[in-house]
């Protein structure tokens, strides 16, 4: 796979194609879409995701289209992250935040610039030494890692206020549930193929309640580790 772009003060802030300018067009584009929670569009203004690609790919790091990042992964496309996050925080702050999934680690350093502490699970470890290595670049502290299998989640932390999910299994898996606080809320894709959608699930005191949002499409959600 090429280098990443992690050379310069000119890269981490953007040049050329990856430029602010180019950066507010998605952002526009994420507002008309719907995204309105103030701080997700702050962070994702912010956030240099051209880090999180390939050099090759970095002049389409601010189009809102998914990438690829090998191992049949892909980074999701600004919409979904922005989606997911602000989905994840809409009933308030989080506190601690389990993310299954790290992938470029663009999501986890979006979670990580709106709640105190991340706890990130992939189970590919060539991408999550990729991906700790661009948040070092960002000197971004608060995310603990851990090489593992996203079903299991991460118990030693649990209960987590909220959960994200960056693949989609067929149903919810029990595992991550059981590690949701009161009042949580775990959101995830959900299906197989084009029948996935995204969804919400809140720990209420008589169970779970479960919101089904839209239509998206995922890589499935693999056992064990690689």
């Amino acid at each position: 796979m090429a280098a990443l772009m992690l050379t310069s003060e000119a890269s981490r802030r953007g040049i050329g194609m990856t430029s602010q300018r180019t950066r507010e067009r998605l952002i526009a584009r994420l507002g008309a879409a719907g995204i309105t929670h103030p701080d997700v569009l702050r962070v994702m203004r912010e956030l240099p995701r051209h880090l999180f690609v390939d050099e090759a790919l970095a002049s389409r790091a601010y189009e809102d289209s998914p990438l690829p990042i090998g191992h049949g992964q892909t980074i999701s496309q600004p919409y979904t992250v922005a989606r997911m996050t602000q989905t994840l925080l809409e009933h308030g702050p989080c506190d601690t935040v389990l993310e299954v999934g790290t992938g470029s680690g663009f999501q986890t350093a979006v979670l990580a610039a709106l709640v105190r502490r991340v706890y990130s699970v992939e189970r590919i470890a060539s991408l999550q030494e990729r991906a700790q290595h661009c948040l070092r670049l960002l000197k971004v502290r608060n995310v603990r890692f851990r090489h593992g299998d996203g079903f299991l989640g991460w118990s030693d932390y649990a209960p987590y206020d909220g959960i994200l999910v960056t693949a989609a299994p067929r149903g919810v898996p029990r595992a991550l549930a059981d590690q949701l606080a009161p009042a949580g809320a775990l959101v995830l894709p959900m299906g197989e193929g084009d029948r996935q959608v995204l969804i919400r699930v809140t720990r209420t005191a008589d169970g779970f309640d479960q919101r089904v949002l839209e239509p998206v499409s995922f890589v499935p959600l693999i056992a064990g580790v690689a």
